[in-house]
């Protein structure tokens, strides 16, 4: 049974997660969005306050009526010491009583519409695109700037800087009738949805750390762009295609690993366990994304996951549309990453010459020398051409430059069946 440090920590970056960015957008209409650093450091006060204060007094049947309660004295007693902002901390102490339990306090469509509102806000066209994304993981996801850094490839003193000038940019252009009353264009839509997508990604398939998949993650990505699918702002063909995306490998979450945590691989999964409910509402959402006459790469990529899960087995996958569709894909986005991708089903419909053709011209063209999955691909492929010393070579690298534990367990198991 897990300690009760140990309980907490989990109860606690549970809320991190989930309550953060719902708390923090409430707390930031009321105040004002001007300052939004105030009421991101009350958030992370409580949320300091609650591993230091639950070991001791467990954790309260209201954990998130507690947080919410905590950063709003936070910010009560920072605005006390200021002697500013009078009327707004009587409506603080109105609209936020300690009784409140994230979704029935101000009613759930209330809080919807503030995170639509930060989301909208994050993405004012005066901050660069960049930094639109990095302040909604941030604000909005409960991303460490850590974990932005990985996410953009970058430094976390780059991010930090980045940051810090969106965050200024956001005080002195942010006006709130403008966010959801009003509509907004693409300009403000995509980096919502960008942001969004690098979330989902973060949980389906993390960066670092002992598990490959985080659940919590993919759960609050998919929180969020229901919410932004259901408002006029966001029920746009490009929404719904992310949607979609996400459904469909959200359906496969759960078999993704074996009972004792062990990664394994989409011809290794057990079918018969997908959620076909939402698969059914992937495909629903993806008859709704091609409504449009814009095609995005959520389409693409979305189409690509239907036919996965459309395939009653590996083997009968269509993968010919599936690399019509990666073909697609790189026309709007010719990324080394999707030209990796492309070769496993250039793989499958012209045999193992052709895809290893492919990853030699990616090797000669792309700076993927640093990424691991490039050397997975290539210990696979070696391997089903015999060439063991050079998929041994391969997967010795691939897991040097791995930085999460299971796919590190899985290419050492590959690697241990190769050598037996």
């Amino acid at each position: 049974m897990p300690s009760a440090p140990h309980r907490t920590y989990q109860a606690v970056d549970h809320l991190f997660r989930h309550e953060s960015g719902r708390i923090i957008s409430v707390l930031s209409r009321i105040i004002g969005i001007e300052r939004l650093d105030l009421v991101e450091d009350a958030v992370q006060e409580s949320l300091l306050k609650a591993l230091k204060i639950w070991p001791y007094s467990g954790v309260p049947a209201n954990p998130e009526g507690w947080i919410m309660q905590v950063a709003r004295n936070q910010v009560i007693d920072r605005l006390r010491k200021e002697r500013t902002r009078q009327l707004k901390r009587g409506m603080l102490q109105e609209q936020t009583r300690p009784d409140w339990n994230g979704v029935t306090e101000q009613g759930a469509a209330d809080i919807e519409n503030d995170q639509l509102r930060m989301m909208f806000a994050c993405c004012h066209p005066s901050i660069p695109p960049e930094s639109q994304t990095a302040l909604i993981l941030k604000t909005l996801c409960g991303f460490g700037t850590a974990e932005i850094a990985r996410a953009f490839l970058s430094s976390q003193e780059t991010i930090n800087k980045r940051l810090v000038r969106a965050k200024r940019r956001l005080r002195e252009t942010y006006s709130p009738d403008q966010i959801v009353e009003g509509g907004v264009g693409s300009d403000r839509l995509h980096p919502v949805l960008s942001a969004l997508y690098l979330l989902f990604n973060e949980g389906y398939s993390a960066s670092s750390g002992p598990a490959h998949i985080r659940h919590e993650l993919c759960d609050e990505a998919m929180r969020l762009v229901s919410i932004l699918v259901k408002h006029r702002a966001g029920n746009r063909p490009e929404t719904h295609g992310l949607r979609a995306l996400m459904l469909f490998h959200g359906a496969r979450l759960g078999s993704r690993t074996d009972s004792d945590g062990h990664l394994l691989l989409l011809k290794e999964q057990d079918r018969q366990s997908w959620d076909g409910g939402m698969i059914a509402a992937g495909f629903e959402a993806l008859e709704r994304s091609g409504e449009g006459t814009e095609i995005t790469r959520y389409q693409i990529e979305a189409g690509i996951a239907a036919c996965h899960c459309s395939a009653p087995t590996y083997e009968s996958t269509d993968w010919k549309r599936i690399l019509f569709l990666y073909d697609l894909l790189l026309q709007i986005n010719p990324s080394p990453v999707i030209q990796l991708n492309r070769a496993i089903a250039v793989f499958h419909v012209n045999g193992l010459e052709a895809g290893l053709e492919v990853v030699a011209n990616i090797r000669k063209e792309a700076k993927l020398e640093e990424y691991y999955l490039l050397h997975a691909v290539l210990g696979e492929f070696y391997s089903l051409a015999g060439r063991n010393k050079d998929a041994a070579v391969s997967y010795r690298r691939a897991m040097e430059l791995t930085m999460v534990e299971t796919e590190r367990a899985l290419l050492s198991r590959r690697l241990r069946a190769l050598l037996n």
